[in-house]
């Protein structure tokens, strides 16, 4: 099987525990728990990513996000470690006082410009321009779209499903849940079920997009995985399942009751999830899935983000 080259950043394989929360018990894979700094999904991605432009000689990185974007951090982190600067176009505002992952960010030394959020709805073609501008001087600039989410850089979830595999039986697994944002991460998986040719469904909570949009991004993803490596497999579209309506408060925003579970989860697990993704996607996952005693059918996978919970503490104290 061709499969792309990486450099090594994240600390893997990671854990599959069972959980007992609320005298239920449930599986959940602690992607949270890929590196310090650098924890969460997007360490996967970058393995492959950053070797990648590494490969094409890179000069400078720029990529993309909200200002606590988890990929625009992992990014910055990662590829400081490489010694190569980055540039972040992050959809929001500078802070007086910044917290979370745009504190990171800026303690890491990455050069930002905010855009607004009509600005930034282009902001491909923003980073593209100044990408351009850069070539005139010589400066070879490798754009990584928004969640890292590439043909190159979803395939750590594709390596996620190999690794999955020698931690439990799969045949035993009726699904995998997660967070989906821009769809890389679901789509990875989608990619390496259907080569693998495994009867697992891979099930994606919308946190930002339409379901029809974040539908599309996610099958289009896991196409672009089968092309890149020639994997010769259809890709199985019956096996993803989009739950949506989790996220009707919007991306930025997380409601009260949300809130209370993931306040309650850490009570009684130390488990801590965000606000953006793991905490929405996990109140999916409850209500679908945990609620039914069936959690040891279904995988949770905790994608990180604890940085995005700092200065949000006046609404995970209430």
């Amino acid at each position: 099987m061709k499969t792309p080259k990486k450099v090594n950043l994240a600390l893997t394989p990671t854990p599959l525990e069972i959980i007992k929360y609320q005298d239920k018990k449930f599986l959940i894979k602690r992607d949270d728990l890929t590196g310090c700094e650098l924890s969460g999904n997007k360490v996967r991605k970058l393995e492959y990513i950053l070797a990648d432009a590494i490969r094409n000689k890179a000069d400078i990185i720029f990529t993309c996000g909200g200002e606590q974007s988890n990929h625009a951090r992992a990014t910055t982190i990662a590829a400081k470690k490489l010694g190569i600067p980055v540039k972040l176009f992050l959809w929001g505002s500078e802070r007086k006082i910044p917290s979370g992952n745009l504190f990171l960010n800026k303690m890491y030394g990455a050069e930002i410009l905010f855009l607004n959020k009509n600005d930034y709805e282009k902001v491909n073609d923003i980073m593209q321009y100044q990408r351009e501008k850069l070539s005139r001087k010589n400066i070879n600039a490798y754009v990584i779209p928004e969640g890292g989410s590439t043909a190159t850089g979803i395939f750590g979830y594709f390596s996620f499903i190999t690794e999955l595999m020698k931690q439990v039986d799969l045949n035993k697994i009726k699904g995998i849940v997660t967070a989906a944002g821009s769809g890389g991460t679901s789509a990875g998986m989608l990619a390496a079920v259907s080569n693998l040719n495994l009867d697992l469904k891979i099930i994606a909570v919308n946190v930002l997009y339409p379901k029809d949009v974040i539908t599309k991004k996610i099958l289009m993803l896991a196409e672009a995985v089968n092309l890149e490596y020639d994997f010769n497999t259809r890709i199985k579209t019956e096996n993803l399942v989009v739950l949506d309506g989790y996220s009707e408060e919007g991306y930025k925003n997380i409601s009260n009751n949300k809130i209370k579970l993931i306040r309650n989860f850490a009570k009684e697990t130390a488990i801590l999830l965000d606000p953006a993704y793991t905490g929405k996607a996990f109140v999916a996952y409850y209500e679908n899935y945990l609620a039914k005693n069936i959690g040891m059918k279904y995988i949770f996978v905790h994608t990180g983000g604890i940085f995005g919970v700092f200065g949000r503490e006046n609404e995970y104290l209430i």
